[in-house]
């Protein structure tokens, strides 16, 4: 929607700046001068004490002295409620009591109506607060007690009851003079089919007002308080203001939650959000009454890039995760997925909270499953694969499932992580079984023993591929200790280096622990971290002691020297791999299939030894792989050169 010229700047002028942020944050008295609309606070964005967060009020502008944040009104509703920035404009316009320029004339009639049916939806919502005070709903209120939802939690979330009887709140609704089509409109009520006047939707219920994502009230889930009710829960039927599959329950304040910070959590019922919300998470919402769709999916990554799905610890939870997957496969983009959280069997995330408290549920989120496991756990949880036909029927449907995935590098990468799953899958179902007797004993005598430790780090045990990666592994580390400003730049490279030493994994570890520290304070701290002998030892190794790039001050060439490194170093991984999946699929792809991988897998590997060494004129690779400086190889070559002359001339 385009808005006309100078509609912002009279938003803007209308607008105190001071007034919208002081909703958000406790101003510091004796720093703020309100005469001259200079405030100061502790800023809304980010946990601190201090008051570093400066409003200019006459201006119309903040800014943070400590997390950089800056703006002006639109961009304060933005960043603090999560919203959009239509979203952003409409509310300040709202409050500032412009009307929002409407399309066309139709446009302008539709939101009018839009106007009046949320106007009457916020009586019946007074109405069904009022009513829940009342004598006729003592049970009700003990029903919510004995569900821990208290007084202030039924204020909070606005809680309601509709009595019984068949036109009381039509008849209060008629009373205050609100025209019988706006309550038919707003879904309150039913016309009869017998004649008579209409009934009300909501009878003997507990109600539930449903919100939409700018706080206006839409529509109500009612809660039977009849057992024998065939509907325990009820939801308006759709309206103009209502479409329950584009809409969420808590939407607003989850979203403000989850934009200062907290997960968000998919639950499936309005008690299990507000007993999440009253448990410290905040950021929970629930579909309504309906499988959660695809425009749901859509509000969940405008809140969330990775919203966390809680679902009952039941067969009924599964299949619902299920459902899930199905349909968030074809939407998922680089960024945006989901994860699953399964609670124990048998409770919902209010059964856990009563149970066990908030920790026991903080730790089933912080458990929560990417999907693609999830994926993995439904086309093989309880199955077997012990025969060809098992295993390709498998591979077939999981063929299928992937190939929904619309982002060509996300299905790749679900691709690889199926592989590697698989792999792990039919490898351990080829293991060879224990037994007894001469096969087994011979077995037993043929096994060598582990090495000890001391052999492990000898130098003498590092050949092949295995040795090359270690000493490549230990350049690669040392040279970050000595350039430490090169570690923001391979972060992710170096963090996905799967480490084939322990004692170098934690150097590796210690090293991105310090990514934001001072480069001169690293070596301290990864000393405090792994302790100073351990650095000592390591930085004492021989075959780091003849590394060119770590006795002269070359930063570009040290820069060269870990990117070679982790180049060789990801191409020798990448082979092993692709031979452990051949060997895999040996007997289930042609044999032409199989060379032809591990051809391409080879000509990758020695093309970046091949790149790697032939950009390289300033050393020579020796047959360990440490690289050894050229221009001293050749003094000492014409050194012995030198000795054996003379030896023969003596």
């Amino acid at each position: 929607m385009s808005l006309p010229p100078g509609f912002l700047d009279e938003l803007r002028n209308r607008t105190s700046l001071s007034q919208v942020v002081g909703r958000k944050v406790m101003w510091d008295n004796r720093k703020s001068n309100q005469a001259k609309g200079d405030m100061w606070a502790p800023c809304p964005f980010h946990q601190e004490k201090s008051a570093s967060f400066h409003v200019d009020d006459r201006k119309g502008f903040y800014y943070c002295f400590g997390c950089q944040a800056k703006g002006d009104a639109i961009s304060f509703i933005r960043e603090s409620e999560n919203v959009e920035f239509m979203e952003a404009v409409e509310i300040l316009a709202r409050e500032a009591g412009m009307p929002m320029p409407a399309r066309d004339p139709q446009a302008a009639k539709q939101a009018d109506r839009r106007s009046q049916l949320s106007e009457v939806m916020e009586q019946a919502v007074r109405w069904f607060r009022m009513q829940l005070r009342s004598g006729g709903a003592t049970a009700a209120r003990a029903y919510l007690d004995r569900r821990g939802l208290d007084e202030s939690v039924r204020d909070r979330f606005e809680l309601g009851f509709a009595p019984e009887g068949w036109q009381n709140l039509w008849d209060h609704l008629r009373g205050q003079g609100v025209a019988e089509e706006l309550i038919l409109g707003a879904g309150l009520a039913k016309p009869s089919d017998r004649g008579r006047a209409p009934y009300d939707v909501f009878r003997n219920r507990i109600m539930f007002p449903i919100r939409d994502g700018r706080g206006r009230a839409i529509a109500f889930g009612g809660r039977a308080m009849d057992p024998k009710d065939n509907a325990k829960y009820l939801n308006s039927p759709e309206t103009e203001l209502f479409d329950k599959g584009r809409n969420l329950y808590n939407h607003a304040p989850a979203r403000e939650a989850a934009g200062k910070g907290q997960p968000l959590i998919v639950a499936e019922g309005y008690m299990d959000v507000i007993a999440l919300s009253e448990a410290g998470f905040g950021a929970s919402v629930a579909p309504l009454g309906t499988a959660v769709t695809e425009t749901q999916l859509q509000l969940l990554w405008r809140i969330s890039d990775e919203p966390i799905v809680a679902l009952d610890g039941d067969k009924a939870g599964l299949r619902a995760a299920y459902r899930v997957i199905d349909l968030a496969l074809p939407l998922l983009q680089a960024g945006k997925s989901l994860r699953f959280a399964l609670m124990p069997e048998g409770k919902d995330p209010d059964d856990l909270l009563r149970a066990e408290g908030p920790a026991a549920v903080a730790r089933v989120l912080e458990q929560a499953m990417p999907m693609v496991q999830l994926l993995w756990r439904r086309e093989t949880e309880g199955k077997s694969f012990d025969s060809p036909e098992r295993k390709a029927a498998l591979d077939a449907r999981l063929r299928e499932v992937i190939k929904t995935v619309q982002d060509q590098g996300l299905r790749r990468h679900y691709g690889d992580e199926i592989k590697d799953l698989r792999w792990q899958l039919f490898r351990a179902q080829r293991q060879p079984r224990g037994g007894s007797g001469k096969g087994a004993a011979k077995r037993a005598w043929n096994a060598p023993a582990p090495p000890s430790a001391s052999v492990r780090s000898s130098l003498l045990v590092s050949v092949g591929e295995a040795g090359e990666t270690r000493l490549r592994e230990a350049v690669i580390l040392a040279v970050l200790l000595s350039y430490p400003s090169f570690l923001t730049e391979f972060e992710h490279r170096i963090e996905a280096m799967a480490c084939a030493d322990a004692d170098h994994a934690m150097l590796r570890n210690a090293l991105l622990r310090c990514m934001d520290a001072e480069p001169e304070r690293v070596r301290d701290m990864v000393a405090d971290a792994i302790g100073p002998e351990a650095l000592e030892s390591f930085l004492a190794a021989r075959h780091l002691m003849i590394v060119p790039c770590l006795r002269r001050q070359d930063p570009e060439f040290a820069r060269m020297t870990i990117i070679d490194y982790l180049d060789r170093i990801e191409a020798a991984a990448g082979r092993s791999l692709e031979i452990h999946e051949a060997e895999a699929d040996m007997h289930e792809l042609a044999d032409e299939v199989v060379t032809e991988r591990l051809k391409l897998a080879n000509e990758t590997y020695d093309r970046v030894q091949r790149g790697s060494a032939e950009d390289r004129t300033e050393f020579h690779i020796a047959p360990n792989g440490v690289e050894l400086d050229k221009e001293e190889m050749e003094r000492a070559a014409a050194l012995m050169q030198q000795i054996r002359f003379s030896k023969h001339g003596n």
